[in-house]
């Protein structure tokens, strides 16, 4: 059989291929994003392990990029292994160069037991890390929060997402501003928001995953996420924009929900474009919600 659906795919298994030759880790062509003011308004992005930051962090290097934010990654853990760590977190500040992100340890060696299991059975040990994570938001007091959905499929991820809420619910006074939601190991069900990368910001994200070097040779994870991306347009299509609508003419993208807390609250958020393009600024979001 010679078809021209066979040669397509031979093609992408040769696209894999060269992909699998590329070199790991910093490279010298890699072009790091100048500074951003010391002043500049900040996002916290919780992110589960090392490499979260770049996975699923499409939407904070926008707004970085685009709207100025200061994008500091709070560790939450540095992976379950302790053998692994010191390596995990050097690979992690070369990630967070590669993005433009400032980095913060939750502590010295990442959080222990982010899972809800611990947030059932041990609420002493769980009480004490949501008190760190809310003095942290106290501390840097951000516009805009990331973390994970509470079904997204690795208990640290769903643990990460219960330990930013419940630490917002401990703030006095109350905390305004918007909650991102990320998805990786599970798609979520109402997502609102689906976001345009461009091959640009792609090739940035790649780079960054790239630099977790010890994670990637046990599986090359980087070289699948521009099929997920692609499948992120597929159903981003229908279930943001409505079952039956035509797909954008974007290749890539990644799905989040977006909401507002206030007063110890959540409120619904309906941006005016749930699907951004990358030709419009992710900057229009902080204007949409802007506190009034």
């Amino acid at each position: 059989m010679n078809t021209p659906w066979l040669n397509w795919i031979r093609n992408l298994e040769a696209w894999w291929t060269e992909g699998n030759r590329l070199p790991l880790g910093p490279h010298p062509t890699t072009v790091t994003p100048p500074p951003l003011p010391p002043n500049a308004p900040c996002a916290l992005f919780f992110a589960p392990h090392p490499d979260d930051e770049s996975i699923t962090g499409a939407l904070a290097l926008r707004l970085r990029n685009e709207a100025g934010l200061r994008i500091v990654n709070v560790a939450v853990t540095l992976g379950s292994h302790k053998q692994h760590r010191a390596r995990r977190l050097a690979e992690l500040r070369n990630a967070c160069a590669v993005l433009g992100f400032d980095l913060e340890l939750s502590a010295p060696e990442g959080f222990e037991r982010v899972t809800p299991e611990a947030r059932q059975s041990d609420p002493g040990h769980w009480n004490s890390l949501t008190i760190q994570v809310a003095e942290l938001i106290r501390r840097h007091r951000p516009r805009v929060l990331f973390c994970p959905h509470d079904r997204d499929g690795h208990p640290t991820h769903i643990g990460t997402h219960h330990l930013v809420v419940d630490a917002l619910q401990q703030l006095q006074p109350p905390w305004d501003g918007l909650v991102i939601e990320t998805e990786f190991w599970s798609p979520m069900e109402n997502p609102n928001l689906m976001v345009e990368i461009s091959p640009e910001q792609l090739a940035t994200i790649l780079a960054a995953t790239t630099c977790h070097v010890g994670e990637v040779q046990r599986n090359p994870y980087h070289l699948r996420l521009p099929a997920w991306m692609m499948d992120n347009v597929r159903r981003g299509a229908e279930r943001i924009a409505g079952f039956g609508t035509a797909a954008p003419n974007f290749l890539f993208a990644q799905l989040f929900r977006i909401r507002r807390r206030k007063d110890h609250q959540w409120h619904p958020v309906r941006p005016a474009q749930n699907l951004l393009p990358a030709t419009t600024s992710a900057a229009t979001l902080l204007a949409e919600n802007a506190a009034p």
